[in-house]
């Protein structure tokens, strides 16, 4: 009979709970988190250039409404498009990078460093 360590951490709890062993549940996440890193890049790259959400947006053309949706965690419709209107807005290109998808999720972590998804991959 396999004896399962019991853990206090509550992260990991949640994790063996909520997304162990639940693949639909851990591609919503992974949408989560590239939806996260999009908004908090625009976000950096905005204000790393001194601009408001209005500025920014008059640059490229749109409301600030638009930049406010683009740079929140939730919103799952940046548009390559529009992500390219901004980095020339902003003298930069928008860079894809296509890794390969790992089947777990053993390490857990809130951290809000810029390798924050890694944390969660082992």
């Amino acid at each position: 009979m396999k004896s399962h360590k019991k853990t206090t951490d509550a992260l990991k709890i949640l994790h063996q709970r909520y997304y162990q062993n639940n693949p639909e549940r851990l591609t919503e996440l992974e949408e989560a988190f590239v939806n996260d890193d999009v908004a908090r890049k625009l976000n950096e790259l905005r204000t790393g250039a001194g601009l408001s959400m209005r500025e920014l947006a008059d640059l490229v053309g749109t409301t600030a409404s638009v930049i406010c949706r683009l740079e929140d965690a939730d919103y799952e419709g940046h548009s390559l498009s529009m992500l390219n209107r901004i980095a020339t807005a902003l003298n930069r290109r928008v860079k894809v990078d296509f890794v390969p998808i790992t089947p777990d999720v053993p390490k857990i972590s809130l951290s809000h460093d810029r390798n924050r998804r890694s944390q969660f991959r082992g």
